[in-house]
């Protein structure tokens, strides 16, 4: 039987924070990219929940090829209201019945694109705001007879636990643990200008937050992207009031934080007079287009200094795709064996396809310094223990939840 190659090994780098220079991105959650993330992945688990409620088991699915056409509005100051609405797309494979049961996929599909276009706009409503295109086959590959998209047996469907499950596809995947401080910071801006605290104290403020970081040895500086609602914003000394008052905020929770204020610019484009307004929240309201797969990585940063998988996970089978099991794995295993062993770690996990879900080709566990033999031990069987549960990871993807964006 083929086994694990487990590797601990010395890093031969610094830390993140140890870098000379580093750039960090985060596209918040009002982003069209983002938004079609966590609408794809909303749909996977509607589906596998229905599945499990309805059959006792999941049937095969993937729905990790969603766009999301923006919409028309008409945004001027004390005025945002969207006039055609936003489309989405979805793409994917499904089986759209069992046996004699059909399986309401567009009602899932639709369901999943209109609560969480709620969760992350303003007076959104899915009557006048949204259309959803369903372009999702049931189609057969080669060899697969007629029972992976098309189930007539139960057995044709996937138990979750399984333990005869294999990677259905090659997967290079990487994680790392802890943050550096300019990703921590990136990372915390957007979920306070987006958190409910900030959102209570400020509803003119939207959605779509984009924040860039740079750090050059002890240098930090932040770029924040903000929108405001037309609606609320009569005007251009309206706007400037309201976003230094944001400004005063956002440095406020960075000094408590970090202990520091990075040179902050906001909202960049209205040095040309352009100030950032939306009708709902997000640039999607004015055409924009989003698509899976095309912003953050699965910690929810975009890091072109770090170690990083481009695999898109969002929306894909949680049962048997490693390109989406083994991507929160490696996350999860960098945090639990840093925190076990006191060092930062990066991580990396390779598959070949049909292996076991509980037996990667390879996993590299690589620690910033130099483990002795017992934080060696520690890591291994931190390793060992995770691929021992991966069903525990299934069952949060669906019935949990993952943040992966």
């Amino acid at each position: 039987m083929t086994q694990t190659f487990v590797s601990i090994v010395s890093a031969q780098y610094g830390s993140g924070g140890d870098l000379t220079y580093e750039l960090v991105e985060r596209k918040g959650v009002g982003h069209p990219d983002t938004i079609c993330d966590a609408i794809a992945e909303r749909a996977s688990r509607y589906y596998a929940q229905y599945c499990v409620e309805h059959f006792g088991r999941v049937a095969h699915h993937w729905f990790d090829k969603v766009m999301l056409f923006g919409g028309e509005a008409t945004i001027d100051f004390g005025e945002g209201d969207l006039t055609k609405p936003y489309t989405v797309l979805y793409a994917g494979k499904a089986a759209c019945r069992y046996a004699n049961h059909p399986i309401p996929l567009e009602d899932i599909l639709f369901q999943a694109a209109a609560d969480r276009l709620a969760e992350v706009t303003t007076g959104f409503d899915p009557g006048r705001h949204l259309t959803v295109r369903c372009e999702v086959v049931d189609h057969q590959g080669s060899g697969r007879g007629q029972s992976r998209y098309r189930p007539q047996t139960i057995d044709d469907l996937i138990q979750i636990g399984d333990t005869s499950l294999v990677s259905n596809d090659c997967n290079l995947l990487h994680g790392y643990y802890p943050m550096s401080t300019i990703e921590a910071m990136v990372h915390g801006t957007e979920q306070l200008i987006n958190g409910p605290a900030f959102k209570a104290a400020n509803p003119d403020t939207g959605w779509d937050v984009k924040v860039f970081g740079r750090r050059r040895g002890d240098d930090y500086r932040l770029i924040v992207n903000m929108p405001f609602l037309a609606r609320d914003i009569d005007s251009m000394e309206t706007y400037l009031r309201r976003k230094a008052e944001c400004h005063n905020q956002v440095a406020e929770y960075l000094g408590d934080a970090f202990g520091l204020v990075p040179d902050l610019l906001f909202n960049p484009t209205d040095r040309n007079k352009r100030p950032y307004l939306t009708a709902l929240g997000s640039v999607a309201d004015t055409g924009d287009v989003g698509v899976v797969g095309r912003g953050n990585r699965l910690n929810g940063l975009i890091t072109p200094m770090r170690s990083m998988s481009i695999e898109a996970p969002a929306g894909k089978n949680p049962l048997d795709h490693t390109g989406k099991l083994y991507g929160v794995l490696a996350h999860r295993l960098a945090q639990n064996i840093s925190e076990a062993i006191g060092l930062p770690v990066d991580t990396h996990i390779f598959t070949s396809k049909e292996a076991r879900l509980d037996q990667p080709d390879e996993v590299v566990v690589e620690a910033h310094g130099e483990p002795d033999d017992g934080q060696r031990a520690i890591a291994s069987a931190i390793v060992a223990r995770r691929l021992a549960n991966m069903s525990d990871l299934t069952h949060e993807l669906v019935f949990d939840g993952i943040t992966m964006w």
